[in-house]
């Protein structure tokens, strides 16, 4: 039986990392019957071991429920669960189309964080019909009251009659359903138009190919219907059609309003590109619809495999990666050090530790991974322009005008007696403050920041003075001349590019110096003395040396001449020097993963 388009709600849960959207899905399943008690489990709709571990959506994921509500018709609900974490707010922007209305969930003792922003005003941007549903009301420092006078106040919307609720407990969860029922909007009944549906995402299934997840916008998309794609004209036909309930369930149609899936045989997922239209080949829409702007990355970053001979391991777990990642960009590169790898580009730290550690467990690779670096813009004196992403193609500095790197505009939400530390923190990374206000015993702070001081550890520096109650959310803004320098590290006065890095002139020594005395503890002694360097250019800027394992020479002489002494010890000098000629230092894998977590320790 069909549902009327009057009884189909799409909707998202959108909230600040860890403050209950996965756990309140799984109450929406759980209130709506759609698994068993037996199948039911904690973040169900999380898939990847990752998600479960680290507590965290990485993915967004959707169901289909069927919810009988107390005026007694049957309701379709398609949820969306979304990524609380910055680093995967284009996530949230995508799921955010396919829907009419979201719940925006706060932590009523927590309040409004900066990542509650950042989503509720790509919803508000999205135009979707926004309810407030405060979470954690069981626990003992809950205040709902100053939590919604805080909505009101930051965010601007009413919040007067919010839903109250404990998704732990499933407390308040009848009156939630009830809420987007009533108050979010329906699709409107669009069946008679011309197939017009958005792709919202897609991933490879090693049995099914690449699946695509669908918005039906107009029209109807049926099984074994020729489908195109209007990014690049392919044509396929629509082989499966279902939805996820979330389990995946195969149905014969989907029409205007309705979330699913369809399977047609792809084998490449660069043949369907997110935020693509699809339409019908023989009654095509006139229009594609408007699309998603695509993902920018903005922290780069070189993989290599420990052992080269695992290289066309690592190319086939790259390719597959970036089938479920739109956002993660990659490109072939080779190194005199470490041979042949990849340069790739994340949205963020925590999306490059997510992509290294899902390479290690799901492909089982070790790899050897570059310092985090940004994009740079290069302006060169014959008025050419470039971008950089690797330090080590950086021209020669004669041949360079000036440079520019990014900024990014930084919202960081703390409670009042951390503030002076992190103005300290943000002044120290080379910010500029551009507002500060307070919300409450709250302050809000916005800072232009550049990227670079960003991608290593600030967000850790941030959580550690504030004891863990500071959010940060950024957004990239403008590029900034600057005077940067690219800091070179010798070993045995030999390059070694996995380790150079860009930084700006002020910060070059005491970063060059923090390398070198973690890669002196790091690299075991050898026979012979090895001198680490960190140099702009020819000029060294700091210096360490590893001393040599000494052989005791002289054990069998005791007594005799001097002359005879300094003779074997003369020959020991020369042996080790034309071992220093000859030798190549062995540098373990472990020295280079620690010496790129460098920072302000």
């Amino acid at each position: 039986m069909k549902t009327p388009k009057s009884n189909i709600r799409n909707f998202s849960i959108v909230a600040h990392i860890d403050h209950g959207k996965s756990t309140l899905a799984d109450r929406l399943i759980q209130a709506c019957g759609a698994v068993s008690d037996r199948e039911m489990k904690d973040q169900l709709l999380d898939n990847m071991d990752i998600e479960r571990e680290r507590g965290i959506t990485i993915k967004a994921q959707t169901v289909r429920l069927n919810y009988k509500a107390k005026n007694g018709q049957t309701y379709q609900l398609n949820i969306i669960d979304t990524p609380g974490h910055v680093d995967f707010s284009y996530e949230v922007s995508r799921s955010l189309s396919a829907c009419e209305g979201a719940l925006l969930v706060v932590d009523a003792s927590q309040g409004v964080e900066a990542q509650t922003l950042a989503n509720v005003y790509k919803a508000i941007d999205a135009n979707l019909q926004i309810e407030v549903v405060l979470n954690k009301i069981d626990l003992p420092a809950a205040d709902p009251e100053r939590v919604k006078q805080q909505i009101e106040d930051v965010i601007g919307i009413d919040a007067s009659n919010s839903l109250l609720i404990s998704a732990k407990t499933g407390l308040g969860i009848t009156d939630v359903l009830e809420a987007i029922v009533e108050r979010l909007p329906a699709p409107e009944d669009k069946d008679d138009k011309p197939l017009k549906a958005l792709l919202v995402d897609s991933w490879y299934d090693t049995f099914l190919g690449v699946v695509m997840l669908i918005r039906v916008k107009e029209g109807v998309i049926k099984k074994g219907q020729s489908i195109k794609m209007m990014s690049n004209n392919a044509v396929y036909k629509a082989e499966q059609i279902g939805i996820f309930t979330p389990k995946m369930e195969q149905v014969d149609e989907l029409s205007s309003g309705e979330v699913g899936y369809i399977i047609s045989g792809i084998k490449q997922l660069s043949d369907c590109k997110v935020g693509d239209t699809i339409t019908d080949e023989k009654n095509p829409t006139d229009a594609p619809l408007e699309g998603f702007k695509p993902s920018v990355p903005v922290v780069f970053s070189s993989m290599f495999p420990v052992d080269a001979s695992d290289y066309p391991a690592l190319k086939e777990a790259i390719a597959k990666l970036s089938l479920n990642d739109a956002s993660f960009t990659h490109e072939i590169e080779n190194s005199t050090a470490l041979g042949f790898g990849f340069r790739c580009g994340f949205l963020g730290l925590l999306h490059m530790e997510i992509i290294q550690e899902r390479i290690s467990r799901e492909f089982n690779l070790d790899i050897i991974n570059t310092a985090p670096s940004v994009a740079y813009k290069i302006y060169l004196t014959n008025g050419e322009e470039m971008t950089l992403m690797n330090p080590a193609d950086m021209p020669d500095p004669s041949k360079i005008k000036y440079m520019e790197e990014p900024l990014v505009r930084a919202t960081i939400m703390t409670p009042d007696e951390y503030l002076g530390a992190i103005l300290k923190l943000c002044t120290d990374r080379r910010g500029i403050q551009e507002n500060l206000t307070y919300v409450g015993t709250r302050a809000m702070v916005v800072y232009k920041l550049p990227l670079n001081e960003i991608v290593f550890d600030f967000y850790d520096r941030l959580k550690s003075i504030s004891s863990g109650y500071a959010s940060f959310d950024y957004e990239l803004c403008e590029y900034q001349e600057a005077e940067l320098a690219k800091v070179s590290i010798l070993i045995n006065e030999e390059p070694v590019e996995a380790l150079s890095f860009i930084a700006h002139k002020t910060e070059v020594e005491k970063r060059g110096r923090a390398i070198c005395t973690k890669l002196k503890d790091l690299i075991p002694r050898h026979m012979f003395k090895i001198p680490i360097q960190a140099a702009i250019g020819a000029k060294v800027i700091a210096r360490e040396t590893i001393s040599a394992y000494r052989k005791d020479v002289l054990a069998k002489c005791y007594g005799g001449d001097i002359s005879r002494k300094r003779k074997l010890l003369d020959k020991q000098k020369k042996g080790k020097k034309k071992m220093r000629m000859f030798g190549s230092v062995e540098i373990p894998q472990e020295a280079f993963i620690q010496a790129l977590k460098i920072g302000d320790e």
